[in-house]
């Protein structure tokens, strides 16, 4: 009897990789494994193995995967973004609300796999690559330093808004945004209170 072949699926690995997105979503990191992940994708435990030989690999294209979210909002914007006659501070405040206001479970999920790379190294370059991408669209607007400030503030506010289950408040992000850009003015509305607080 001739040997089986095995039947060409070009989706399989995205497939996978959904599945586990899915996995992390449902039960957190904890409960990602090959067997758990094969399972949902409905495909052989081998499947999962040849396409990714360690979980590291699956999470790394999982965490690339789910980082498409806030780059595509950015790429629809890229152009107001770099616009020197636009208000760089107002247009990252309300991209950055655009974004939160989408899909909130799957931001949640992009920043658990974010997180992820305090203790798995594998993850730390993809978990940097969206924050480099955006840095060097706003060092196109001001200096590298800055952007970085700035990136490095809107991560703690997103951060800030998901762990706390608060709003999000455009005009607050705008007003501190602004004086990281040295544009700001006055006071300014007060941070949003958090638990605790």
């Amino acid at each position: 009897m001739a040997a089986a072949t095995r039947r060409y699926d070009p989706e399989r690995r995205r497939r996978i990789i959904d599945a586990a997105i899915r996995v992390v979503g449902r039960a957190g990191i904890a409960g990602l494994s090959h067997r758990t992940v094969a399972a949902e994708a409905d495909v052989p435990l081998g499947s999962t193995t040849y396409h990714f030989t360690s979980l590291d690999d699956l999470l790394v294209a999982a965490l690339r995967q789910t980082n498409e979210g806030f780059a595509q909002v950015v790429r629809e914007h890229g152009d107001a973004l770099a616009d020197p006659g636009s208000d760089l501070a107002a247009e990252l405040a309300r991209l950055t609300g655009e974004w939160l206001g989408g899909d909130r479970a799957g931001v949640e999920l992009e920043y658990e796999l974010y997180l992820a790379a305090l203790r798995r190294p594998a993850l730390r370059a993809v978990a940097t690559e969206w924050c480099e991408h955006l840095v060097e669209l706003l060092a196109q607007r001001t200096d590298p330093r800055t952007a970085r400030a700035l990136v490095a503030l809107l991560d703690g506010i997103c951060l800030n808004v998901l762990l706390t289950g608060g709003e999000y408040d455009e005009e607050y992000a705008r007003n501190a945004l602004a004086r990281v850009l040295g544009t700001g003015a006055g006071p300014g509305p007060a941070a949003p209170a958090g638990p605790g607080r």
